[in-house]
């Protein structure tokens, strides 16, 4: 046991060593550009896209407009930056709510009703990231897509899993039925933000979804 936490804090010591060190200015920078993310995020979930400005983001980050132009191109880019941050602590969230499920549609439906949870007290951030989605350069809807990948590639596993468990037919279109579900998850903030919907109605509105979905993929075994 010695050797072991031996060799555990060795490797953990070399570890250390090879991970960049950040010199004192570049220390500051990375903490600059967290402020600049966490300022624009507030603001995003608060204002939209549209509304939220960089001069108002600069405001509550607490430093001038030039210095963030000095981390990000443009307002874009900085909402490209925290939808990729946002989704990547989503994915471990979701991660951790399929853990304990046991079945395609409890781990999708534990998942997405995770992601519910996680987002619609940030329902305006969420409008952005969909109606921007509409209305962006190809490019710009590429990087988007590579953001949400963190989310939409859990789904994705899931279903894939299940094919592989034989609970899902052989024969069935992983793709296609990711897209389903997730279309499905981003359609019904819709009834979120327009009729007034909480978390039960929304999970239970998916759980309907899901059954209709996988209903022909299920495995006749």
């Amino acid at each position: 046991m010695r050797d072991i936490a031996l060799s555990s804090a060795q490797t953990a010591s070399e570890t250390e060593a090879e991970a960049p060190r950040l010199n004192r200015r570049q220390a500051a920078k990375v903490r600059t550009r967290q402020k600049v993310l966490d300022a624009a995020r507030a603001l995003f979930a608060e204002r939209g896209y549209e509304p939220a400005t960089i001069r108002d983001i600069a405001k509550g980050a607490g430093m001038s407009t030039g210095a963030v132009f000095a981390n990000f191109q443009d307002k874009a880019e900085l909402f490209e930056a925290v939808l990729a941050e946002d989704m990547a602590r989503l994915a471990d969230a979701l991660k951790a709510a399929v853990a304990a499920e046991n079945s395609v549609r409890g781990r999708l439906l534990a998942a997405l009703s995770a992601a519910y949870h996680a987002q619609l007290e940030h329902l305006p951030l969420v409008q952005a990231v969909v109606s921007r989605s509409w209305f962006q350069p190809v490019a710009a809807e590429m990087r988007s897509r590579a953001a949400l990948r963190p989310v939409t590639g859990i789904v994705a596993d899931i279903l894939q899993t299940a094919v592989s468990e034989g609970e899902l037919g052989q024969d069935a279109d992983v793709r296609l039925l990711g897209e389903l579900v997730y279309g499905a998850y981003v359609a019904n903030y819709r009834h979120a933000a327009y009729d007034g919907w909480g978390i039960e109605q929304l999970t239970a509105q998916i759980g309907k979804q899901i059954d209709v979905i996988l209903a022909g993929a299920l495995s006749r075994q």
